[in-house]
Formats: structure tokens, C-alpha cells, sequence
């Protein structure tokens, strides 16, 4: 219960300076507003699904990020090969990947859990880099992008333009974080992956297949990169590294936010994706937005760091 109010406590600081953002920036930069949240929510997309493996398997995945680069190409294949668009391979992209993620934890994961986190560490790196080669091996590493018409969709309220394609992003973090957050707290099967994740010893002396839920969660999460993957390629090009920013941006979201602090990380992510954004604005500094994105996890850390000490 203490951690939980401690979470709760944290999410509004966040959620207030995250308002303040949104104060400050609307009237000032409205394209920035509203570009900075399609930023944060494909953040969050990405982040959500990291956090649930972080916070009930205890793993970090190093090859989460790669696992979306994977999905990106298996739908961009899709569409070539079968002319089925990136939207309607969100799909199939969800039963292969599910299947990947039970091969990846039968064949890899499983045998490193409970390890010293090096070993981890080292493994998910190495699978990254099998997934890297893999994917320069099958499609090269030329820079690959679909030309969708619809992704160039806009509206118009007075003498401000925006993109609307990018409000995907928006639902698809709104379908994730809900669906995680039902699926934890009013199943069966997700309460139990929570007691797990708690308490593994515990939930086996109760009865709970600790391994079979081990493999639910993993699988389940790398359905879901992989289909965001299917949602990423309709807007940005693909290539065989575009995934390993997004798995270290992932990560330090959680870090930020707090393990298992699923509505934190959307609260983080629209702070980082806005400030990130606000950057980008200006011509020339574009280089300096993920080192905005770092060191503005970095002073969070700091912060928390010495309120603890002080408490």
C-alpha cells in the first residue's frame, strides 16, 4: 500500500507539471502542443508494453525495441507481397508475434530469470544484435518507407494546420494502458501475473503456474510491440536500427516513471514528448532533443534520489 500511494503521489506531481506544459505551450506554440502529444502517446505505446515484462517477469528487455522493428517489417512484407495494408496487419502481427514471444521465452528467457542481471543484460543485448543482423540480412539496411496516402491527412482551426494521421498514436496508447489496466486488475489471469510479479514464491505455494505466467506475460508484450511496429512504419521509415532508441527512450520512461507505474509513464512520456518537441521547433537545435530527453530523466532521478535520502 505504501508503494502504491508513493506511485500515486508521484503521478500527480507529474501529471502537474505535465499541465503546466500544456498551459504554457497552447496559447504560445499550439503546433508544438499538439505534435509534442502524437509524440508522447507513441512513446507511451512503446514504453507500456517494456514495463509490463520489466515489472512482472523482472527482465529488461534489450531487444524490445527490435522486436518492433521486426513487426514493422513483417507488415511492410505483408503489404508488398500480399497488398494488405500496415492498419489491417495489426492483426496478424499480434498472432505472429505472440508466437515469436512464446519462442523467444521457450528457446531464451526462460533460462536467465532469477540470474544475476548481467547475465540479463548481456543475453537481451545479444538477441538485439541476432535481430539487427537478421533483419540487414533479409531487407538490408537501406532506409525503407511506404508511400500512404492517408498519413498526410490534416485539419485546419483558424490559421493553425496540423497533422491528424499522428492522432493514432493517441488511441492506440488510450487502448493499451486501458486494456493492461483491465486486464491486471479484473482477470483472473492478469491478477494472477500480479502476485507473481509481487511475490513469485507466494504465488506458487497458492497454486499459480509461476513459469506458464512468466510465458503469458512475455509473449503478450511482444504481440504488442510487434503490432505497434505494424503502426509505426505507416508514418516514419524502417531500418534494421531504428529500434534501439526506442528501447533505451523505453526503458528510461519506466526508470522515470516508476516499475509498474503504467500511468506514470504516459504522465512522463507527454512530458519528455513535449519538451522534446519544443526543441525540435527551432531550426538548427534539432540534435539537442534527446539530449533534452536524457538529462531531463536524469534530474527527475537526481531529485527522487535526494528526497529519499532527506526522508
Amino acid at each position: 500500500m505504501r508503494l502504491i500511494s508513493k506511485m500515486k503521489q508521484g503521478n500527480y506531481q507529474i501529471a502537474v507539471i505535465s499541465l503546466a506544459l500544456i498551459v504554457v505551450l497552447g496559447p504560445w506554440k499550439p503546433h508544438v502542443l499538439v505534435e509534442g502529444f502524437q509524440r508522447a502517446c507513441l512513446y507511451a505505446a512503446i514504453a507500456l508494453p517494456m514495463a509490463l515484462i520489466l515489472g512482472i517477469v523482472g527482465i529488461i528487455n534489450l531487444a524490445h525495441g527490435n522486436y518492433m522493428m521486426l513487426g514493422a517489417y513483417f507488415s511492410y512484407s505483408l503489404n508488398v507481397y500480399m497488398g494488405m495494408d500496415p492498419l489491417v496487419a495489426i492483426g496478424p502481427s499480434l498472432i505472429a508475434f505472440f508466437l515469436i514471444g512464446v519462442a523467444s521465452y521457450r528457446a531464451i528467457i526462460k533460462y536467465v530469470l532469477g540470474t544475476p542481471e548481467l547475465n540479463q543484460l548481456l543475453l537481451t543485448f545479444g538477441l538485439a544484435m541476432v535481430l539487427e543482423q537478421f533483419a540487414n540480412l533479409i531487407w538490408t539496411s537501406r532506409p525503407i518507407k511506404l508511400p500512404l496516402s492517408y498519413v498526410s491527412a490534416s485539419a485546419t482551426i483558424g490559421s493553425f494546420t496540423f497533422g491528424t494521421y499522428e492522432f493514432i498514436y493517441v488511441a492506440v496508447a488510450g487502448v493499451v494502458l486501458a486494456g493492461l489496466q483491465m486486464f491486471l486488475k479484473r482477470t483472473r489471469m492478469g491478477q494472477a501475473a500480479l502476485a507473481v510479479g509481487q511475490n513469485p514464491r507466494g504465488a506458487k505455494l497458492v497454486g499459480i503456474h509461476v513459469d506458464r505466467t512468466y510465458l503469458l506475460i512475455f509473449s503478450l508484450s511482444i504481440a504488442l510491440i510487434g503490432a505497434m511496429g505494424a503502426i509505426f512504419m505507416t508514418r516514419h521509415s524502417i531500418f534494421p536500427l531504428v529500434g534501439g532508441a526506442f528501447t533505451m527512450k523505453s526503458f528510461c520512461l519506466i526508470a522515470m516513471a516508476g516499475i509498474g507505474n503504467l500511468m506514470g509513464i504516459l504522465w512522463c512520456s507527454l512530458i519528455l514528448g513535449l519538451a522534446e518537441n519544443f526543441v525540435l521547433s527551432f531550426r538548427g537545435y534539432a540534435g539537442w532533443a534527446d539530449i533534452l530527453f536524457f538529462a531531463l530523466i536524469v534530474l527527475v532521478i537526481m531529485v527522487r534520489s535526494h528526497q529519499r535520502e532527506v526522508k
